[in-house]
């Protein structure tokens, strides 16, 4: 299930599932300590009227849509139930300057009589992340309020309608001792009013509403999140005396002034894409933790079907989702990544698999034993590209202060682990996990990231006035490309290999699948002329084997791809970042038509509110979660200011 809306201030993400319901609620770090993560901790909503309860995620009366109508990271929800002539109109944010998660409900009656509605909202948490039956939920009189916690989490629920408190509330149970959750106990319209609980603990409040015929009222709901009661309890008073319309104005005002450098270009973007490209690069904040952890996807759903998520901080997929802000000369955000990346670098020079967004390690499948070989479970590239990336950033910025900061502590350590981590027989770099993190050899693509990380990890050692590493770093990238021509280019099939495996000094061999990443980051980064027969030859051979057309431009990741493909007969399922990166070649080589085709092809499988998936189902056309995906935002972000510059 994608996100159709995620909302975050760098410290609190809350993301929105496709009934307008909390289905991840992050504290205090983006894409960690998911409270509400799990299939049983979805908030509810429910309309109590005529009688009857009706919950958005169980009527199928309910019709839902989705949109970021403010040029701010402010959600729009409608929900319409059509029978019971009720409208729910949502504006979801969460504040830019306290950690609030705050919604603006219009209730309308849509009849021609007056009514009573009762509108119920529940929320169910397992803080910390944490399975365990150890949480207090609580109603604070003094407060008006509720407070659930555990340990050094808070978080207060409150609300009001016409300046008026909620005039219901319940606390319960759920998924233990045979309780189901105080939402039930909504369903006869009336709350039982319990005060406490401890364990697997729930709640609601309730607010009654006397609504004329054809007319409306408005309803706040917020939850202050604090790192203890005290701090919540402030932040709750601060939305009692400002008023949640004071705050969500605050917060659009703070969106309108960071969006500035995409603004400024905004108009020499084709008008189709200028809102796509707006909510995109929103879309990719509401990914960053203030403190530099850039996660790949804050979209929970694996986790109810895999062992695992996409809420993890890769420095490879940090890298890519950095280049347009580096490019639009945000400052901040690269900056704090980069110190991210230092303090995650092992004392070798190198940054493991990935990364939780607290900056310990993240879980991973790879190996340390290889054989009868001992290697760290890392991926090359993934060091590579954040030198590369901190030469991009440090040639645009021209602050010499970068240089003092980064240089000596990170790219000098890092830049040697890449010109010392060489199979001295082959030329190559030494095997590691590839870029999809399945498979231990020695990439092509790993290759084109260390040779183009070397050349600038060289020209950042001349700003230096540090003479001996720019030589070593430019002849070990030299000596890269040399190999690289040698052992890496397919003469069968004319194509790159996708890489090779090397034992004790041997390449024993060579593996000829066709994989969109050896082609692009040979372009990319350099390794072969643009020009050159090898990568022109690639790219031809590639579209053959893809099928690929300006109306059908989708791209695999690589030859039989199976992960989580949906239909056997197909090669794997079109990713947007592999058909990105094409659309980054033929404008390169000057083919504006047909890379404009797979943008307007990468927005019209968009989700109504911009968000971008992983992956493309080629049958069906329908989304393949996560969403959002950082990545595939990011390149599309690449591909249009790639297309504001060459036009």
């Amino acid at each position: 299930m994608a996100r159709p809306i995620v909302l975050s201030n760098g410290e609190l993400h809350v993301g929105l599932n496709k009934f307008g319901l909390v289905h991840d609620f992050y504290y205090p770090y983006v894409g960690f300590e998911n409270h509400a993560a799990g299939t049983d901790l979805r908030h509810k909503i429910g309309v109590y009227v005529d009688g009857a309860i009706s919950w958005l995620d169980e009527d199928e009366g309910w019709d839902f849509s989705f949109g970021y109508p403010h040029t701010a990271l402010i959600g729009h929800t409608l929900a319409i139930n059509e029978r019971l002539q009720i409208i729910l109109e949502f504006d979801d944010v969460v504040d830019a300057e306290m950690s609030v998660f705050m919604r603006n409900i219009h209730v309308v009656n849509h009849s021609d009589k007056d009514r009573e509605i009762r509108l119920f909202l529940h929320q169910a948490y397992a803080i910390g992340d944490s399975r365990s039956n150890t949480d207090t939920a609580q109603y604070l009189p003094d407060s008006h309020a509720l407070l659930h916690y555990r340990g050094r989490r808070a978080f207060v629920i409150s609300g009001d309608n016409d300046e008026k408190p909620f005039d219901q509330f319940s606390i319960g149970l759920f998924g233990i001792e045979g309780h189901e959750g105080s939402y039930k106990d909504a369903e006869d319209g009336v709350l039982s009013g319990n005060v406490v609980e401890h364990g697997r603990v729930d709640s609601i409040i309730g607010f009654t509403l006397n609504v004329a015929a054809q007319s409306s009222q408005r309803v706040h709901y917020w939850v202050a999140a604090g790192m203890s009661t005290r701090e919540a309890l402030f932040i709750h008073g601060q939305i009692q005396k400002d008023g949640v319309y004071k705050r969500v104005h605050k917060t659009a005002e703070w969106w309108h002034q960071w969006l500035q450098p995409a603004l400024d270009v905004l108009e020499s973007i084709p008008a189709a894409h200028r809102q796509q490209f707006l909510h995109s690069l929103m879309i990719m904040k509401s990914q960053f933790d203030k403190r530099g952890a850039i996660m790949a996807s804050t979209d929970s759903t694996l986790l109810n079907y895999s062992r695992d998520n996409y809420s993890y901080s890769w420095p490879r997929d940090g890298g890519y989702a950095l280049w347009p802000f580096i490019r639009l000369k945000y400052k901040d955000e690269p900056y704090r990544f980069f110190e991210f990346c230092r303090r995650g670098m092992h004392p070798s020079g190198y940054l493991s698999h990935k990364y939780r967004a607290d900056g310990a390690l993240g879980s991973s499948w790879h190996p340390y034993a290889h054989g009868d070989e001992v290697a760290a479970p890392i991926q090359e590239d993934e060091t590579a590209i954040v030198v590369f990336m901190f030469a991009q950033f440090y040639q645009i910025q021209q602050d010499a202060s970068l240089i003092k900061d980064f240089y000596g502590p990170m790219i000098v350590p890092m830049a040697n682990f890449l010109a010392e981590f060489i199979d001295h027989a082959s030329g190559l770099p030494k095997p590691s996990y590839d870029l999809w993190e399945q498979s231990y050899m020695t990439t092509t693509y790993s290759t084109a990231v260390t040779y183009g990380g070397l050349l600038a990890a060289a020209d950042l050692a001349q700003v230096a006035g540090d003479d001996e590493h720019a030589v070593k770093w430019r002849t070990a990238a030299e000596d890269i490309k040399v190999a690289a021509e040698k052992h890496l280019y397919n003469e069968d099939r004319k194509c790159f290999y996708k890489g090779v495996e090397i034992y004790h000094g041997e390449i024993t061999k060579k593996d000829g699948t066709i994989d969109i990443s050896s082609i692009f980051g040979v372009f990319l980064y350099g390794l072969f002329d643009t020009d050159s027969q090898q990568l022109t030859s690639a790219i031809q051979t590639m579209r053959e084997r893809f099928k690929y057309t300006v109306e059908t431009p989708g791209l695999p990741r690589y030859e039989d791809d199976d992960y989580r493909r949906a239909h056997s007969e197909v090669t794997g399922n079109w990713w947007f970042i592999t058909t990105l990166w094409h659309a980054q070649y033929l404008l390169d080589q000057g083919d504006k038509e047909s890379a404009v085709a797979i943008l307007d092809w990468t927005k019209a499988r968009a989700l109504p509110t911009g968000m971008l998936s992983e992956q493309i189902d080629p049958v069906s056309g329908h989304s393949i979660a996560p969403a959002p995906l950082t990545w595939s935002h990011a390149e599309y972000l690449s591909t249009i200011l790639d297309l504001i510059e060459r036009s």
